[in-house]
Formats: C-alpha cells, structure tokens, sequence
C-alpha cells in the first residue's frame, strides 16, 4: 500500500489544475483498492453543500451537478461527525439518501472518510462496492491516508485560486481573491502591481562540453567574472543612498564569493581539465548548492541561494550581454520571485518598492536583512504560491502577519489602503512624543529601549526617542562575513552603537548562535539545533572566540563607559560562574593593555524554563535579568515558531507564559536585581501594559513599535493596568486573554494604536 500510495501522490503532483488531480484520485484509488465505486465530494461553503466533483464508477453526468446539504446522507453523517464511517449495508442506513441521477442504487458495501485540513473540513472521501461486506482496517488506513493528502492538495488549489466552480449553476466568476501565508520578514503594508523576476539564465540546463582551446575558454569565464562583479558592485550602489556601511557589507560578501581565489579558481581549474565554461561553472556552483542545502540550519541552507544567484549571473554574461530592465519596474512595485536576493532587491529603483515576495527563504535571509534596514514590507517562505503567475497582478504584502493577498476585493484594499494610511498617520502624531518620557497617568515611569543589529536600527532608534539598547545582537556584525570578525574590527562596530547612544546605556549580547542562526564558516549541523549547541554553550566550548569578543566590547566602551553584556541561553548557574570568570579575565588583560575601562554590568538572559525556575540564584550572580520571552515562549510552549504548521500554537498570552514571566519579574525583585523583556511582546501594546503591571522595570522592542507602546503607556494608570493583569491571570485561553486586553485598550480609546500588530505577541 506504501508504494501504491507514493505512486499516487506522485502523479497528483503533476496535475495540471484540480480537477485533473480529483480524477487521479479517484481512478487510482478505485484501482488499488480493487473496488467498484470511488467518488470525492467538496464542501462549497457559500451553499453549504457537498457536491460531487469526480467520481469512477458513477455516472460523469453527474459530476458537478449533484449535491447533498451538511446534513444530508451517508456523505453528510461523515462530516458530521469528522470520522470515517464504514457499513456493509448502505440502503438499511437510517441516513441513507438516495441520488438516482448517479445510478448508485446498485452499491451496498460504504467506506466515506472526510477531508480535513488543518481542522477544516474540505469534503468527503468514498469508496463503494455492490458485494455486502464492510472494508478491512487496511483499507479503512488507506482511505484515511489518501484524504490527509488530498486535503493539502485541495487546501493549495484553494490558496492560489486554482480551485473550480463547485455549482454548474454558477458562471466562471473573476479570479477570487486569494491570500497565501508566509513568514514576516519586515513589518509593514504594501500595496502595489506584483513584479515577478526570474533569473537571467537557467544553470540546471548546461550540458557538458569538451574543448579545444582552454586560454581562450579562461579569458571568456574571467571576463564574464569580471562583468558579473561590476554588476554586483552597480547593484550595491543602487542601494547606497538607502544603507549605511554595515548593510551595504552584504554585497561584500557576494563580492568575496566572487574572487579569483574562490568560485572563480575552481571553475578555472574545471575549465583547464577541458571542460567548457558554463559546464564547468554548473559544475562548481551545484556542488556547492548541493552541499549547503543539505545543512540542517536555515542561514547556511539559504547561502546555497546567494551562490546559485552568483553562478546564475556569471552564466548571463557568459551567454551574452544582459539587458537592464529598470524602466520596466511599476511605480508600485511589489517585487516577487521564487528566492529573492540582494542582487534582485539591487536591480529594482529603491523609490518604486512598496513590498517584497519571496517563495523560500526566512526573515534570516540576506535580502530580509535589507528589508527591514530599508522599512520595506515583506513576506518570506510563502511555500504554496504560484508566483510566476501574479506578474502585474494587484498584490497586498501583509508584513505584520506574513501575509500576501493577491486579486483583493474593494474591501480588502480598503481596508489595507486604511491601514497603510493610518500607519503613516500615527506615525506623524507619534513624532510629538519622540522626547516624552514613557509615564502613565499616576506617574509610574517604565523606561523604553530598542533592539538592534544593523546601524540602521540604531539610527531609527534615536529618531523614535529610545532611551537605551536593551538587545543588540552581535552575531550580526558575524553573519556578514566568511571568517569571524578580528578584535579590531568587533571593536570599530561596537564603538559606533556605544558612542551613537552614549550616555545612554547599550546591552550587547555575547555571540549568539545556533538555533535558526549560524555562520557559514562555522557550521553546526545537528538534528535538533534549537535544543542543540546554541548560545553561550557554543561561545563557553570556544573560550578563544568569546574572549577575542568581550576584549572587544571592553576596549569599544573605553571613556563612554555605557556598556553592558548580556549572557544568552543560560540554563544554568554554572554557565553564568564560567562566563563571569572569562569576563574578569578579559577585564583584567584589558586593563594591563593600558585601557582605561570600568567593570560593565553583566546579566543572563531568561530564555530557557531551567532559568525560570533558578532565577533567585542566578539573580544573586549578575547585575540584571532580561527575558527573552521568543525562545521562553517557544520552548515553554514546544512550538516552533517559524514552522507555519504549528505557528497558530504559538501564543505569547497562554496563561503558562504568563505565568513564568510573573514568576521571574517576582523572583528578580526579591533578590534586588532590575529585570527587563526584549522579545515581541515587549514592542506589543496589548504585552506591554502586561508586563508593566507584572513589575517589568524596563521594556526592549523593535524601534517601530516604540512609539505605539509610550502612547499606550502615558494613556493609562499603572492601577488600571494591575487590575487588568489580576483579571488576566484568571483566564484560562490565550485567545479570551488577547481579546480581554484589547477590548480594555479600544475602550481607552486606543484602537488605531494597536493596529494589525497585536496577534501573537
């Protein structure tokens, strides 16, 4: 049955439209299951009936024109109840219904399964035969195993609007709206004309060819090397007047990739050994594909993206001159592709971008880095889209949800077109507040910082009135290039964020990889990253590389003496005893350089349930605690947030979230140490209130939100916001907890504030 199974979903998969890979199913199963009758019904959920869409062994005529409502017959008692019903005696079934136009009066023996997808019913799965017996578990499994995967590919069709007219009776409407879910990647709404950008040449299609003449062969790859790092250079440039240095160091690396002491020298050595150019570069190129692909981690399988666009843009220039094609960008371009690039996002006017598309990829990718350096909205691994067919389409890119909408009704764009303006708007009446401090009514004062990565993030920072950096993530500065960074250089980064905020304090985080990141040139392959080597446990095995750092960090602080190091992943004390023991050391050598630095504050943390349950002891240890409510989240919960099947279990108000960050806030406070949260909820209105009342002495967020979170703030009492968290904390569902708190917000008169925002915290 497991080959018959694979064989099917193998030639399901070729279908050109849905009702090609209904009629597959349905003669394939009828087929395998040696059976006489095998038939789908769909649920059409504007009439709520179930209408039958392919069948073998009924009658054709029939297809599309028959139907049942919810509640009625075998088909209807099957969704019903939302299991399979198997009967050996149909007509004698109380909920029989007889169809005479599909000529069924024939078949006693019934098996229907429904179709569910992601706990929505789609239709019904049947099989029947004349003899009166009642189907063996094997085949009830089999039936049962068929309908789950029918299901996704019902649920796709449906996603890309490629799913047919269930009533006869009905004309071929317009193309419906359709909305397809992804990843965020930058926060934002943009509307616009979809842009789809292929590659300029197709690897996969080079054949092997011997030559004659190798310098000759030589001289075309190195000139077609060369054009392909102007064009690199050119495309950087583009975006020069949008980044600052330390962004623009993408295209760096693109350019190092490029050198004739990489890439370049293997295909040379190919090309020497009689291959031709562009045989030789797939060569190289695939091997290379082929080897970050198969990596576990989703930042080193995504550099097989950045070298297959590398390899793609030398073959263009291998096969001729490549025509610019920035006259043909729409004014409102929503630009899509398969994997979206720094190179692709180059090729584009900066001034015509309204939003960014991707197929694969992550908000790790290279090109999501720009984006949000950019503000650009964007979506990232929208894995069910049919993108070659949205060029000029009109597309809405949800950045907040990681959600695009192609073909959107009038109210749809309204709607969107509201909240776009709206954005703008706040965002204007929010400017007034830039220099106010982040004061409710009865005069509680929570002070407001910002997490940052990219100096564009700081620069955005100090326009939207932080008060400090709660989080800045170093493992950046170390994503950016092939090699860690020198001590030198981790010092010159880090002067920038210390001196741009000075006096103001900076909390940098020790290296903080593994997980969903990783360094090319350092790579952590492992079945389970997220419970794997991650975090301080990588930079505590490496002394050498978290010494070279902190150095860095010490020396980068001298006369501004606003530093303080943070400590990720801790889970237990004596991780914390090992760290402080290195920091002292580092401090110490520092010192004997002739560096005139003070001892910074050192803090953990709280991202791990172990560290929850151990906060008075590690608090004893450190100057403050930090809650990284993502990770404590995602691992309180088991729930990995960036996979879209489990996502909607990601909930940053279920009540044993709420709990653990009431734990820690508590225990901190009982040892005297400040305690503050850096994750999402924090840069969340609705988490933001929360948290105050729990007693959170500090917020850190995305430097977006900080303007929406002080307005909340200075709009409410503190007294309010603890009488909402006490009624809070009696709830039992995350869902009735995020309506409660944003029903008590909109009654405040906060309703345009909280915005699209405020989902999963």
């Amino acid at each position: 049955m497991l080959d018959i199974l694979r064989r099917i979903v193998q030639e399901v998969s070729t279908a050109t439209d849905l009702s090609d890979a209904l009629r597959v199913v349905v003669a394939r199963i009828r087929e395998a299951m040696n059976t006489e009758v095998c038939s789908v019904y769909l649920l059409d959920n504007d009439t709520k009936r179930y209408v039958l869409m392919a069948t073998e062994g009924l009658k054709q005529e029939a297809v599309g024109r028959v139907s049942l409502t919810s509640s009625q017959g075998l088909v209807g008692l099957v969704g019903a109840r939302a299991e399979p019903i198997n009967i050996d005696d149909a007509p004698s079934h109380p909920k029989f219904h007889f169809l005479s136009e599909t000529g069924e009066d024939p078949f006693n023996s019934f098996l229907g399964v429904p179709i569910i997808h992601n706990k929505r019913l789609m239709g019904v799965l049947v099989v029947q035969q004349r003899e009166s017996r009642q189907f063996d578990e094997g085949e009830e499994a089999f039936l049962v195993t068929m309908s789950a995967q029918l299901a996704g590919v019902i649920a796709h069709a449906e996603a890309t609007g490629n799913i047919l007219e269930l009533s006869h009776k009905h004309k071929r409407k317009e193309r419906k709206t359709a909305r397809f879910n992804g990843a965020p990647g930058s926060a934002g709404v943009g509307l616009g004309q979809g842009y789809v950008l292929m590659p300029a040449a197709d690897l996969s299609t080079v054949a092997d060819k011997q030559i004659d003449d190798v310098d000759a062969e030589v001289e075309r790859f190195e000139q077609a090397l060369e054009s392909a790092r102007k064009e690199v250079r050119h495309l950087g440039s583009q975006l020069s007047g949008e980044l600052r240095p330390e962004e623009m160091a993408l295209f760096d690396v693109y350019i190092n990739m490029l050198d004739d002491n990489a890439l370049g020298a293997e295909v040379n050595a190919r090309i020497r050994e009689g291959q031709w150019a562009p045989g030789a570069l797939r060569q190289v190129v695939m091997q290379y594909v082929g080897h970050f692909k198969m990596m576990e981690d989703v930042y080193l399988r995504e550099r097989a993206t950045d070298i297959m666009d590398l390899g793609v843009r030398i073959l263009a220039h291998l096969e001729g001159p490549t025509e610019r094609r920035e006259d043909s960008f729409p004014d409102d371009c929503i630009l899509v592709s398969e994997e979206l690039t720094p190179g692709m996002l180059g090729e584009v006017p900066p001034s015509k971008l309204r939003g960014l598309v991707s197929v694969k990829g992550s908000s790790n990718s290279h090109v999501a880095i720009l984006a949000r350096a950019m503000g650009i909205p964007t979506v990232m691994g929208v894995v069910d889209l049919p993108y070659a067919q949205l060029h000029g389409k009109d597309l809405i890119v949800d950045g907040y949800r990681g959600i695009l909408i192609s073909n959107p009704d009038k109210d749809i764009r309204q709607q969107y077109q509201e909240i776009f303006e709206e954005e703008q708007a706040l965002q204007e009446d929010l400017e007034v507040l830039r220099d106010e401090p982040a004061e409710t009514k009865d005069g509680h004062r929570i002070p407001l910082w910002v997490n940052t990565g990219l100096l564009t993030d700081a620069l955005r920072s100090l326009d939207r009135g932080a008060e400090g950096v709660g989080l800045y993530r170093t493992e950046v500065p170390f994503m950016m290039k092939d090699r860690f960074p020198s001590e030198s250089e981790q010092q010159k980064i880090y002067r920038e964020q210390l001196e741009m905020f000075a006096p103001a304090p900076v909390t940098m985080r020790t290296l903080d990889v593994g997980g969903d990141k990783a360094l090319t040139y350092f790579p952590i392959n492992e079945a389970n990253p997220f419970l794997g080597w991650r975090g301080v446990r990588v930079t505590l095995d490496h002394p050498e590389i978290f010494l070279v750092q902190i150095r860095a960090m010490l020396k980068a602080s001298a006369g501004l003496d606003n530093l303080r190091i943070m400590l990720p992943m801790i889970s237990s004390v004596s991780e914390v005893d090992e760290a402080l023991h290195l920091i002292y050391r580092a401090h110490a050598e520092v010192i004997e350089e002739g560096f005139d630095v003070v001892m910074p504050q050192v803090g953990v943390m709280i991202e791990v349930p172990s560290a929850v349950f151990q906060i008075r002891d590690l608090g004893l240890r450190v100057d403050f605690l930090s809650v990284g409510s993502n990770d404590l989240t995602q691992y309180l919960l088991a729930v990995d947030r960036n996979n879209p099947r489990v996502a909607d279990l990601y909930q940053a108000f279920h009540p044993a979230v709420l709990n653990a960050l009431k734990l820690i806030a508590d225990g901190a406070h009982e040892v005297g140490k400040p305690v503050s949260v850096c994750g999402e909820l924090a840069g969340n209105p609705l988490g933001s209130v929360l948290l105050m009342a729990m007693g959170y002495d500090m917020l850190s967020m995305n430097s977006t939100n900080l303007p929406k979170v002080k307005s909340v703030i200075r709009g409410i009492s503190h007294e309010w916001a603890k009488r909402l968290l006490d009624q809070v904390m009696q709830i039992e569902s995350a869902h009735v907890i995020a309506a409660m708190v944003q029903l008590a917000l909109e009654k405040e008169g906060f309703g345009r504030i909280i915005g699209p925002a405020s989902g999963r915290g």
